[in-house]
Order: structure tokens, then sequence, then C-alpha cells
């Protein structure tokens, strides 16, 4: 096989390749198939797969809809309890979730395709442009949504159907959050974020405004003081420093924005990768960026985890799906350094690790590994700018149950909030949670007063 010279470059796939690598990574089912997964579906009255479920679908009755012909009613029972239903159905680990909760695992080790049953539906429902909902007739009240992520999207869409006027903040200049920005591209093709976001605003009453960046261009006091109330939605958008000699050097790169950019990429091509690539971390974000950075020609593509297997945030099924791709998955493995040559990267030093009385430490055994282009995707950090007084944990937004902050009219969700998941399914939920509570407390002070005898 021909060796292209050391460093980094496009182009080092055919069109044809680049097309083939970064296509549906599990296409729609057609009819058929999924009538066949539904009939495999117990129905279960008390079903597991719904108690897993954070936005709590009512999973048994959307799959026997399925089987009984009426995806479009399926397509309803999802997006009655998450409106982001089609990209979850793409991107939510169904096997550590509904899936492995199925009752067929016991017996068949196997269980029913929910995440593909859920797409198919989904599908149905917005390829004809479906729309299930109406509003309300409109209310007086206005509400401020600040990040146009899932979180953001769920309390929006939600808000608007109950009447309310919504206006959308992000700094980006497309809606969708990491949805948009942070997924890797084989898992949502054919620009469904954008299609998703599209169907979403379309039920009326939200407008977006992008470009407008919380602590930049505007304060959450002026937001308090023009809006109803107030939803934060805002992610995590700083990366964790390695804190490493060389960590500067050209080739040593953020994973997300090197995910965010193939991802805005309309021709894979023109992206460049290192022949020999290291990715540190063991979340989603790492296997994401090692996967991407394999499909896009580079000959070796290394994972390094300070700690083992077990102890990955991404899935066994994802890390296994990176294994298939041709990643190495080297485990007990901390940077120390990253060697130079010529002012860029040639390769990392690193230091063995293990537990003890459980603690990581160094063994003070090392290694180096050949690299051109590192990667790095050991965690996003939450700015707090523009928050003002808002009581914080740990780092992220304090909120109670119902993501109410410390702050009268204000709430909050996602990836931002202390106790938050890097996952899209939960941050709907915190979404559309917070707007029945916005709801309900602004219906609160809309009644009128009751004259007592």
């Amino acid at each position: 096989m021909e060796r292209l010279e050391t460093g980094i470059h496009a182009g080092r796939l055919s069109p044809a390749e680049y097309e083939a690598n970064f296509s549906d990574l599990h296409p729609r089912l057609d009819n058929h198939e999924a009538l066949v997964a539904a009939d495999r579906c117990y129905f279960c009255y008390d079903a597991p797969c719904m108690t897993a479920c954070p936005t709590s679908i009512d999973i048994p009755l959307f799959i026997r809809q399925i089987s009984t012909g009426n995806p479009l009613g399926s397509a309803k029972t999802i997006f009655d309890q998450n409106i982001l239903g089609g990209m979850c159905a793409r991107v939510c680990p169904t096997e550590e979730l509904c899936e492995q909760a199925c009752v067929r695992n016991t017996a068949e080790e196997r269980p029913v395709e929910i995440g593909r049953l859920q797409r198919y539906a989904t599908d149905a429902a917005m390829q004809v442009g479906k729309q299930f909902y109406v509003r309300a007739e409109a209310t007086a009240k206005k509400i401020a949504v600040v990040g146009a992520g899932p979180a953001g999207l769920a309390a929006a869409h939600r808000l608007a159907v109950k009447g309310h006027s919504v206006t959308i903040y992000d700094g980006r200049e497309k809606s969708g959050g990491l949805n948009e920005y942070g997924i890797a591209t084989y898992k949502t093709v054919d620009d469904f974020a954008q299609q998703e976001v599209d169907y979403i605003i379309a039920v009326g009453g939200i407008d977006v405004r992008h470009g407008a960046l919380l602590g930049r261009d505007f304060s959450l006091s002026d937001l308090q003081s023009q809006y109803d109330a107030v939803f934060l939605g805002i992610g995590l958008a700083g990366v964790n420093a390695l804190r490493i000699e060389g960590e500067n050097l050209a080739g040593v790169e953020d994973a997300v924005d090197f995910i965010a950019t193939l991802r805005q990429a309309e021709d894979k091509g023109k992206i460049a990768i290192g022949r020999r690539v290291v990715v540190l971390g063991g979340g989603m974000t790492a296997i994401d960026a090692a996967v991407q950075a394999k499909l896009l020609g580079a000959e070796e593509v290394t994972i390094c985890y300070r700690r083992g297997k077990e102890h990955m945030n991404a899935s066994e099924y994802e890390q296994d799906l990176a294994s298939s791709k041709g990643v190495i998955i080297r485990h007990w493995l901390a940077p120390k350094s990253i060697v130079s040559q010529d002012g860029k990267v040639a390769a990392i030093e690193v230091e063995y690790t293990k537990i003890v009385e459980g603690r990581l430490v160094g063994t003070g055994e090392t290694g180096v590994i050949a690299a051109d282009q590192i990667f790095k995707a050991i965690g996003q950090t939450f700015d707090a700018g523009g928050l003002g007084s808002l009581r914080m944990e740990s780092g992220r937004i304090a909120v109670d149950v119902e993501g109410r902050t410390s702050l009268d009219g204000v709430w909050a969700g996602g990836d931002c909030v202390f106790g938050g998941e890097d996952l899209t399914v939960s941050a709907v939920a915190h979404g559309r949670d917070a707007a029945e509570s916005i709801h309900r407390a602004l219906s609160a002070t809309a009644a009128p007063a009751v004259a007592v005898a």
C-alpha cells in the first residue's frame, strides 16, 4: 500500500470512498423490516424500557401503532414526550437505556430494535411535514430561551404550543447545538439536524436570533428585565486543557472543534487529517473523533485513555464500533508531554497509570506513540459569563427538580446544570419539564383574583 508523507493532509481518499465512509450508519427500516421488528415486542404492561427512557416515551404503544400500520400515530406518541425523537433515535445510547432494559434480552440476548423503530416512525411524519400540534390562543407572556440546542428547542416548542411567545438566542450561525455541531457525521446524514429544527420551529410563535451570545451581547439581567421568564440551555462552551508541555504545538486540536468543522464541511475531501492520529479521552467525543479520523483516511488512529475499559464514558457498543473501524483503544495511559519536530507534533509521551487505594496514579513507566495530529477529548467546561448571581453547584447551575434556579423567573436545563448528562434525550427531558414548570408559574400569575365572600 502506498503511504503518503507524514503530516496533516486533505484528500487522502477518493470522492467515492468519502461518500461511502460517511453514509448513514443505520439506514431507516423499510416498511417490511419495521413490521418484522415491531412484531418482536411483547408490549409489556409494566414496560421496563419506558422506565429506562429519560423522556418516558410510551414505547410499547408506539411500537404497537407501527405493527398496526399507523406510523403517524406512532410518531405522535413519540413527539408527545420527545419532540426531538428523530435525532434521539439516531444518537441515543439505546444499548444502555431502553434496549438494555428490553425483556427480549433475557430469552434471546437481542432486544427489540427500539431506536430504529423510533426513527422509522418519526421520519415518516417529518417527511410528509405532518404537524401534530396547534398553538393555543396567544398569551401575553414572553419567554427568552438561551441556547438553541436540545434543551432549548424542547422548551421553546412546548412553550409555543401553550400559546406563549418565545425568543431563542444562540451564539452560533445555526440552531441545533450539539446535534448540529457535535455529533458524528455518519450518525446524522442529509442535514437532519437542520430539518428537525425547521420542523420544531414550524409550530409557530418561536423567533430565533443567531449570533447573540450570553455574556458578550447581553446578560441574564437584561433578559430578566425584558421577558416574563428565562430558560437557560447553554450547554458547555469551554474545553479542558491538558496542561502539559507541547499542548500549543501545530497539530494539537480540540476534538469538539474537529467534529464541528467536519459536520459543516460540504466536501469531506477538504478536511485535513494526519497519517498517525492520537485521540485523548474516553467519552463519546473521543470515539466520534477517532472513528471520523479513520474515515477521513488516517492510517493509524489510537485512543489513549487514562483508566480501564470499564471506566470509559463511551458505551461498549461505541467502543466496539471504533475497533471495527480500525481504531486502536489503549487503556491506562495518561499524556505526559507532546514531542515536537520543526515546531509540529511528532509524537506523544505517555505514562502508564494504575489505581492505588481508589486514586489514579502514574507508575513512572513511560512510552512514546508516534503522531502528527492529536485531538483533545478530555471533557468540556461550563462558562458562567453573564449569569450574575445565579447559584452554582460544582461548577454548574444549581436547579430543583423542575429546573428552577436560585433566581425568580429563571429556569435551566441540559449539560449546563448540576447533574446534567451529556445526552440529547436527557437535555430534551429537562427542557420539556422546565417548560411545563414555566407555564404553570406564568398561568398562576395571569389568573384573575377570585373574590372571597
